[in-house]
């Protein structure tokens, strides 16, 4: 617990997959003008703001709780301090915070989940929205924001262009929480109808170990033969795990 966290109200339920949440009670009121968030945003900027100020103005008001009022600032603090940081509950499933936690509903807790995908959307973005596939870091720069924090296995597929620049992508499948099942006439039906010249594959591993296990290397391997017969070499299958990848190519497993 922070060392400026004092017990206070639980806001959830006791279970068994979910940290305790309390707070601090403080009302907002009672705060200087100069520490609110919104002023202090507007006249110093975002960058002054700390993670529970930052979420606080993302859910805009606060809540009750066993009678008491709950600050948007609070109930982020004791929200952050539960989860043990901004960025392990950015991995958090909306519907588990908002099932969990008294005082963020699915509206809050959709509110937090659109804020997270927005920050890892921009984070992958390339200028002008053009992804050119040079290396397997300049895949798992523009899609591990997006696939690294996924609870379940996903397996995406990218379409490139002559110059390896990415003209389409899509999620073929989401599997479980361990695997996917892909097969070689789900990547090239549509690589074939928007004459794709070559195809890139990758997958997230929610565990977080980037090593290729036997299904996705025996996968690998029955999609470059099916790119050869087609015309539409796979250039590589990509692994996400965490902040880390594996590159299938640079391995040396493509076939």
């Amino acid at each position: 617990m922070p060392p400026d966290f004092r017990p206070g109200i639980a806001l959830h339920e006791p279970d068994a997959d979910e940290p305790e949440v309390q707070y601090d009670y403080v009302p907002i009121k009672e705060r200087p003008e100069a520490d609110r968030p919104r002023e202090k945003l507007l006249t110093r900027g975002p960058a002054v703001l700390s993670d529970a100020e930052l979420v606080g103005l993302v859910f805009g008001s606060g809540t009750r709780v066993g009678g008491r009022s709950v600050s948007a600032v609070e109930l982020a603090q004791a929200l952050i301090g539960a989860y043990g940081s901004l960025a392990k509950l950015a991995r958090r499933d909306a519907n588990q915070v908002a099932k969990a936690t008294k005082g963020v509903g699915p509206a809050k807790a959709a509110q937090l989940a659109a804020v997270f995908e927005i920050g890892r959307r921009v984070e992958a973005a390339p200028p002008e929205d053009r992804v050119q596939v040079r290396s397997p870091a300049d895949v798992a720069a523009a899609y591990g924001p997006r696939l690294r924090d996924l609870n379940r296995e996903v397996f995406v597929v990218l379409h490139l262009n002559t110059a390896n620049v990415v003209t389409a992508e899509y999620t073929l499948t989401t599997g479980g929480l361990a695997a996917s099942i892909v097969e070689p006439r789900q990547v090239f039906e549509r690589a074939i109808l928007e004459h794709a010249a070559s195809v890139v594959c990758l997958h997230n591993h929610p565990s977080g170990n980037p090593e290729p296990s036997r299904e996705d290397v025996a996968i690998t391997k029955q999609l470059c033969e099916a790119g050869k017969v087609l015309g539409i070499p796979v250039h590589d299958h990509v692994i996400i795990a965490g902040r880390g990848y594996t590159s299938l190519a640079e391995r040396g497993l493509m076939g």
